[in-house]
């Protein structure tokens, strides 16, 4: 049998997503979009800001549960004790500039990347829907609710979608455009999360979520056998529509194939409709994903030095970056890799307890060692210029500990990293207040992220989508671009 990963939601028509997925084929709601607008995805006008269109690429670094700014890109040394924490802070690259204790290999590196330090919204929720779609305002049940309908698409949905607007049909790509890894979002926790999915646009613009086959291998993690905190080396990752199952032979594969395509033929004659037509979309793409060799290719990390791979780190996080690079090698547009929460919630970088011990040995230490790697890597294979490093959070910590080792959540000022391509090197843009509590100056929202991204990417921010009723929506509810980022 040939499996895909895809979202068990039923259809109007009580079919599921991963029913029609199977042996190659698919058909979901929204599907037919491209067709209501057809308005070339890129702008060409001369009067852009710098850099627009400087990124061929993007991969995104999403530290799920929010990171504290006060203990890693933002520390208050000055701040009392109650303030600034358990840990001392150091040095870096950019004179003045200090970085957390446990981020010393980045401290060396902060010249090539810029920290936004006023980042600010007034939800301190784990909103990841407002961190990475084009919606104005979340709400906890939106937050637990992947398919609620008043979700926007995640910026990677949108590219896809546009760029399969403009390719066309025959445009269908061997290597996914949108992919996120290890997993789907929230797949191994007990609460649902959203953010990284396809919105009104429909399932069919989710991320082609791969999925990774192996255990943690180390004992008194926080949540034990955590694989964020280390996985063995010959573990693997796997998308299943790439592989033939046990009892499925090349000839059974072909015949079925061929059989298929005459029922699609004899279909076709009685006139397509436009879900129909979406249907032959997907179920083309999941057929060339079976004959291709490329993805299967791009996922074997056997194919990197050792060396390499113990630079980027033996743990879930190190080895999905490392795949991230290669899959942006072989041709994926937009690549997410997610820290994401492990069998328990208030896990990842939801630091509300054992805050000591988690950013101390789990995480930052993890973080650190993924991120310098990846930078080096790409500078040293001449990727840095054309892709688009982000490092994202949904909101910060609170600036005074809480309970007995933690922070809550607090949105009022925090911290994210970008680095690559159009962005500007060795950059600090904005500040907070002495206590990391309120932006001082150079407010910036996770609206004008989006914007920027959208313009490094080459993507007119003014243009739009429609939505489940056809309706054109903007890519992005307000915000503006973030001229200060830019190279």
């Amino acid at each position: 049998m040939l499996n895909i990963l895809g979202s068990p939601k039923r259809l109007c028509d009580g079919i599921t997503r991963r029913d029609m997925l199977q042996a190659g084929a698919s058909a979901v709601l929204g599907l037919g979009l491209a067709d209501l607008m057809r308005a070339p995805a890129f702008a060409t006008g001369s009067t852009r800001p710098r850099n627009f269109g400087a990124a061929k690429n993007v991969m995104v670094l999403y530290l799920y549960g929010a990171m504290s700014q006060i203990d890693t890109l933002d520390p208050k040394p000055d701040a009392p004790p109650e303030i600034r924490g358990p840990f001392s802070t150091i040095a870096t690259k950019l004179p003045g500039v200090r970085l957390g204790e446990h981020l010393p290999k980045l401290a060396e590196r902060l010249d090539r990347v810029t920290v936004v330090r006023s980042m600010n919204h007034p939800e301190p929720i784990h909103n990841v829907a407002n961190t990475v779609t084009g919606i104005r305002r979340t709400d906890v049940p939106m937050e637990l609710n992947q398919r609620d309908p008043r979700h926007w698409p995640f910026f990677g949905s949108v590219i896809d979608y546009l760029e399969t607007a403009q390719a066309g049909r025959a445009g269908n790509p061997l290597i996914p455009r949108n992919v996120m890894l290890p997993w789907r979002q929230s797949a191994t926790a007990p609460d649902k999360r959203a953010g990284f999915f396809g919105g009104f646009l429909g399932s069919r613009y989710d991320p082609t979520a791969l999925e990774f086959r192996g255990k943690g291998t180390v004992p008194d993690c926080v949540e034990k056998f955590n694989p964020y905190c280390g996985i063995d080396p010959n573990d693997t990752y796997n998308f299943p529509a790439t592989a033939l199952g046990p009892q499925m032979t090349l000839d059974r594969f072909q015949n079925r194939r061929s059989l298929l395509d005459q029922l699609n033929d004899q279909r076709r004659s009685l006139g397509g409709t436009v879900p129909a037509q979406g249907f032959d979309e997907l179920q083309q793409i999941g057929l060339n994903l079976c004959d291709s060799g490329s993805l299967p290719a791009a996922l074997n990390l056997d194919r990197e030095p050792a060396r390499l791979r113990e630079r980027y780190g033996h743990h879930l996080f190190g080895q999905s970056a490392l795949l991230g690079r290669r899959l942006i090698e072989a041709g994926s547009r937009v690549v997410t890799v997610l820290w994401d929460e492990f069998a328990a919630n208030n896990s990842a970088w939801d630091t509300h307890n054992n805050q000591t011990r988690r950013l101390g040995r789990e995480l930052c230490p993890g973080l650190d060692q993924t991120v310098s790697a990846l930078l080096d890597d790409l500078e040293q294979r001449g990727l840095f210029d054309e892709t688009l490093v982000v490092c994202l959070t949904e909101h910060g910590r609170t600036p005074q500990a809480e309970g007995k080792d933690g922070r809550n959540h607090w949105s009022g000022a925090y911290s994210i990293m970008l680095a690559g391509a159009g962005v500007a090197r060795g950059n600090v843009v904005g500040s907070s207040d002495k206590q990391g509590a309120f932006v001082k100056n150079r407010p910036v929202n996770p609206k004008d992220i989006l914007h920027t991204i959208y313009h490094l990417l080459g993507v007119d921010v003014e243009r739009s989508v429609p939505d489940r009723q056809g309706r054109p929506m903007p890519l992005v509810d307000g915000g503006n671009l973030v001229p200060e980022i830019l190279a």
